[in-house]
């Protein structure tokens, strides 16, 4: 793959991230389920870490969890170190222990959504922000709306991996 090619493929994903974070963004929130509004943004690192592996999940997560960080408020900078995290080590599972199919993308998902509600609902028991009972009236149903629209994005990023990702050149 030439350094055109490899430009070209990025930017090609990067485009495919704009409609997801505009999901995510500003129309998602303006009807929530379950008093909720799902999280899209680590699907889409799942996806690109399930179809490109470990190295570029984890570049990939780097840059979405910058993006995260800058266009949502009260950030710390944990998304950008997380997401890259989670990258890496989706990626790595994919290509060793599950396929790189719709099922790894949706273990995958689960994994990295799971993970992120988990550190979200400890922190904030640690805080003393509230209890135990009302964090997971809120973190199971964001965690089950959020994995319900990783079919809509892997589709996306599995349109986009067929056209410009891998050794084929479209």
């Amino acid at each position: 793959m030439t350094r055109r090619d490899f430009i070209h493929k990025w930017f090609v994903y990067a485009l495919g991230l704009l409609p997801v974070w505009v999901l995510d963004a500003y129309i998602l929130p303006r009807y929530p389920l379950w008093g909720t509004v799902p999280m899209l943004l680590p699907l889409a690192v799942a996806a690109v870490a399930v179809l490109e592996g470990a190295y570029s999940g984890t570049g990939f997560g780097l840059a979405v969890g910058l993006l995260w960080e800058l266009a949502y408020p009260g950030g710390f900078g944990g998304q950008v170190f997380f997401l890259a995290l989670a990258g890496m080590a989706m990626g790595a599972v994919s290509q060793y222990a599950l396929s790189q199919s719709f099922a790894g993308c949706l273990i995958c998902s689960a994994g990295v959504l799971g993970l992120l509600d988990l550190l979200r609902v400890g922190l904030r028991l640690f805080i003393n922000a509230a209890g135990l009972t009302a964090l997971l009236q809120v973190a199971v149903p964001e965690f089950l709306w959020s994995l319900a629209w990783t079919p809509l994005v892997w589709l996306l990023f599995r349109f986009i991996y067929n056209r410009v990702g891998g050794t084929k050149l479209a």
